[in-house]
């Protein structure tokens, strides 16, 4: 069988409100076609987190998966960096 790469990113957590869910906010930015200036644009993920693993504020690497409810089809693949305690 062959082994196919799958899509990863990697975004901040902006809310942990579910069990076993987090959403995450991957921000980019992109060249207004007529005007030329860089506008800043989010995309949200709900993301699968089996082991509650992050918290507000920690950057997080997630691939794609099979849908696990309406909204989730992300799974997280490991915390990046830890939020500073403030």
């Amino acid at each position: 069988m062959q082994d196919k790469k799958l899509k990863t990113l990697t975004g901040v957590v902006i809310s942990n409100s579910g069990n076993k869910s987090v959403r995450i906010a991957i921000d980019y930015k992109v060249k207004h076609p007529k005007y030329g200036k860089y506008m800043r644009r989010r995309t949200k993920l709900a993301v699968h987190d089996e082991h509650n693993h992050s918290a507000v504020g920690d950057v997080v690497e997630v691939a794609e998966c099979r849908p696990r409810s309406k909204s989730k089809n992300w799974r997280l693949v490991k915390v990046v960096q830890k939020a500073s305690q403030a």
